[in-house]
């Protein structure tokens, strides 16, 4: 991806047809989401209209075949998709986990009746798509889930409760993360496709939870009692299957997690950029003082280094080469990455750093989970070490 008002580099899988794409997506969210950005962020959640409109304009499933109504195309323009939003500064719609993981699933382990019923709608923004995995007891230890599926004749009747869950607010269709066997740990987990509504029995939408970043991306609690799945929605065609399931997908995930780290780090560098350019202090301005120019330097380059590594690693997957090492290398250095050039651009901002009205606060506020979702930094350091 090019880095406007930082350097010329183009990142080496980057073909024409990216920046048409990223030409439409950054006139979608520059145009008809960025305007309505505090209503959104203080009603808690995006609108489904924005997600229809991306529908419309071929925004969501990029990566999914085109016969199931998607794009048709690969990771890669998934990854243009996610950059351009967080370039953009658009927070709201939860498009890393509609597009970038649900679909995913349900391209990879879905049988063929499944994809019809599902990745259309999704494609069009119908449906919104989320992925329950956390659990208030678990956190990152999915082998510890207690939510429970017990088969009662063609259905299963699911039990338990998630949290953290991107998208939960809205969503209408959960890839739902569950125990068959509640003695077991890896072995028994399974993922249902569940359909979830407010009016549907044994299904129950928490409250959103209060957050100190992404005000607009709606994140809920979900609790199930007995609610009624059909067994034919169990992904995989076999249980037992969702962890194995899980530990292939979670690189994307985690891949999806450095896109958006990336992106902030080179939109911060540019807005403070500009701002040091026209604040003036002590006479001059900042640009003019050594400390500034020192701290954009070593921003910039951090920044250069993280695109090329995170490029190296989206080719590595468009190949299909990507190992859980390196996407957790990806996902901790990058997130790392991005809170520490956030954190150093604030301050060049000094008071204006820390106040709503200037953009650099709200980027600082919405890094900090970066290092948490999507499995948490020690846990990628775990990761990685358990590879050497």
């Amino acid at each position: 991806m090019p880095t406007p008002g930082l350097d010329n580099y183009t990142s080496p899988w980057r073909e024409p047809e990216h920046d048409d794409l990223a030409a439409l997506a950054r006139s979608f969210f520059t145009r008809e989401v960025l305007p309505h950005t505090e209503r959104l962020l203080a009603q808690g959640h995006p609108d489904r209209d924005h997600y229809r409109r991306a529908g419309e304009l071929g925004l969501l499933g990029l990566s999914v075949p085109e016969e199931y109504g998607g794009g048709g195309g690969g990771f890669t323009h998934e990854a243009v998709l996610l950059h351009e939003q967080t370039h953009t500064g658009e927070s709201t719609l939860g498009l890393g986990v509609h597009s970038g993981i649900v679909t995913g699933y349900l391209v990879a382990y879905g049988s063929a009746e499944q994809q019809r019923r599902w990745l259309p709608a999704l494609c069009r923004g119908d449906l919104v798509g989320a992925i329950a995995m956390t659990e208030p007891d678990g956190g990152s230890d999915l082998q510890a889930m207690r939510t429970r599926a017990v088969r009662d004749g063609d259905d299963y009747l699911v039990t338990g409760a998630k949290t953290f869950i991107s998208n939960g607010g809205l969503a209408d269709l959960l890839i739902l993360a569950v125990k068959t066997d509640p003695a077991q740990r890896a072995a028994s987990i399974s993922l249902l496709v569940c359909e979830v509504g407010d009016d549907l029995a044994g299904f129950r939408r928490g409250r959103l939870l209060s957050k100190i970043g992404l005000h607009g991306n709606d994140t809920a609690e979900l609790f199930f009692d007995d609610l009624r799945v059909p067994a034919t929605h169990l992904l995989g065609g076999a249980e037992g299957l969702g962890f194995g399931q899980m530990m292939r997908q979670l690189p994307q995930e985690r891949l999806v997690i450095g896109i958006g780290a990336v992106a902030a780090m080179q939109r911060a560098v540019e807005l403070t950029t500009a701002y040091v350019k026209e604040r003036t202090a002590f006479g001059k301005p900042l640009i003019g003082h050594q400390n500034t120019r020192m701290v954009l330097a070593e921003c910039a380059t951090r920044t250069r280094v993280s695109r090329v590594f995170l490029d190296d690693c989206i080719g590595r997957h468009d190949r299909g080469e990507l190992d859980v090492a390196t996407a957790a290398m990806a996902k901790s250095w990058l997130t790392e990455g991005q809170c520490e050039v956030v954190d150093r651009c604030l301050q060049l901002f000094g008071g204006y750093g820390y106040t709503t009205e200037y953009p650099i606060a709200r980027m600082y506020a919405d890094a900090r989970v970066q290092k948490i979702y999507g499995g948490t930094n020690e846990i990628m350091k775990e990761l990685i070490a358990r590879a050497l």
